[in-house]
């Protein structure tokens, strides 16, 4: 027999338990069982006002951000949704079926508020890594180092020269992106002299994005290039715990120099300092192998980053060879590397014996002799001499600057000679 569902009125009275509609092996019942945010409040008290009308528990914020960053939400506005109709959400989240969900508005302002003034986001890494810690995940004897590449949340339209001024405008109309980001330029103003000059004579970025200008201009391999960010991981190596994050401009120099940021955080946060760290080439500059050896005795398991090859089909520094008994360099043919007593000349490309200046000096005279047309032009008599001075090539050289004054006079008086015909 066909069933057919009841089309009487809503029950008075529900039974209902909210746990027991959440599967077993969902990934917030995992998250929920290791996640200790006992200590939140405590670290968020100096920036809560203690009179007023009470807040949104800041916990239910974060449980929130984390439902975001698991399940890829990143509108507020569709986080807020997705919380208020699942669940599983609502079950992570400690809210009943009849709790309200805090408004996008409210959300944003506490996160970019009082939430990024505390680096609340940073405790609750830094928490969660002391678990790991605690439950033996992580050994301490060996770092990795990664960086990945994250888009900006800029157009790339909206981009000007790094090379050309830029006038951002009223401070009231600028965004949050942009006064920081000039905030930052100032408090990095450099007060010496020599620091200042330093800066000018610094490459200027490629590209400045007009929306978000701490982005990077960047490129990936056989894409078109966009304004992007880099997180930069520090991971260990035991179980692939991610120990310390680090968010810079997509560049390699930021990456790098995060490396150290990080490396010294987790040893003055968590007392863990590694006896190797692994990374790629980018991280094998001279200046980082020299740091991770001398100062922090770190083996690094880094390829090194030679920058002695040559694509102009010409010898790099490595093919000298050192000659102690000589004390001197010699090239792949013997011959001694000297640093003086040596010609340099600058090529000419695609000029000829015939294009020199000699030549085309000699060109302009005789063209200046066929316009003058007569014998007994004014222009005959320094226009000839000048042509014999040249081509003996006995000119000396206070000369010569007779020459060229007797070139541009003849020039004058051919003008005058055209226009009074």
């Amino acid at each position: 027999m066909m069933g057919q569902l009841g089309s009487g009125q809503d029950k008075l009275f529900y039974s209902f338990n909210l746990d027991n509609r959440v599967p077993r092996e969902h990934l917030l019942r995992g998250i929920d069982h290791f996640l200790d945010l006992s200590d939140l409040r405590r670290h968020l008290a100096p920036y809560y006002s203690p009179m007023g009308r009470p807040s949104i528990d800041p916990e239910l914020m974060i449980r929130m951000l984390i439902v975001g960053y698991c399940f890829g939400i990143r509108s507020e506005r569709r986080l807020c949704e997705e919380v208020h109709l699942d669940r599983a959400y609502r079950w992570f989240c400690r809210l009943g079926l009849e709790d309200a969900v805090p408004e996008h508005s409210t959300f944003s302002k506490n996160r970019h508020g009082r939430f990024r003034d505390s680096d609340v986001l940073r405790h609750v890494f830094e928490s969660v890594v002391g678990r790991c810690m605690s439950e033996g995940l992580v050994k301490g004897e060996g770092f990795a180092i990664d960086a990945s590449i994250i888009r900006a949340d800029a157009s790339s339209v909206r981009g000007v020269p790094g090379s050309e001024p830029i006038d951002w405008g009223c401070v009231n109309g600028q965004s949050r992106a942009v006064r920081e980001y000039l905030e930052a330029l100032e408090e990095a103003n450099p007060a010496s002299t020599e620091v200042a000059e330093k800066v000018e004579t610094s490459r200027p970025p490629k590209k400045v994005s007009l929306t978000d200008p701490a982005a990077s201009w960047t490129a990936a391999r056989g894409g078109l290039p966009f304004f992007a960010y880099s997180t930069n991981y520090l991971i260990d190596l035991r179980a692939g715990i991610i120990v310390d994050v680090e968010a810079t401009p997509a560049n390699r120099s930021h990456e790098v120099e995060s490396t150290r940021t990080m490396i010294d955080r987790v040893e003055r946060r968590h007392d863990l300092k590694p006896r190797r760290l692994a990374g790629d080439t980018a991280y094998g500059s001279a200046a980082m192998l020299a740091w991770l050896i001398e100062e922090k005795e770190i083996a690094p398991h880094v390829p090194v980053w030679d920058k002695t090859a040559r694509k102009d089909d010409t010898l790099s520094s490595s093919e000298f060879k050192w000659d102690e008994l000589a004390n001197e360099y010699r090239c792949p043919t013997g011959h001694a590397l000297r640093s003086d007593r040596r010609k340099f000349r600058n090529p000419r490309s695609r000029v000829t014996k015939a294009d020199t200046i000699w030549a085309m000096l000699l060109k302009v005279a005789a063209l200046l002799s066929q316009i003058a047309g007569e014998k007994n032009d004014p222009l005959d008599r320094p226009t000839n001499r000048w042509r014999t001075q040249v081509k003996g090539r006995k000119t000396p050289k206070n000369l010569l600057r007779e020459t060229v004054s007797d070139f541009f006079n003849s020039i004058g008086r051919l003008l005058s000679f055209m226009f009074s015909a």
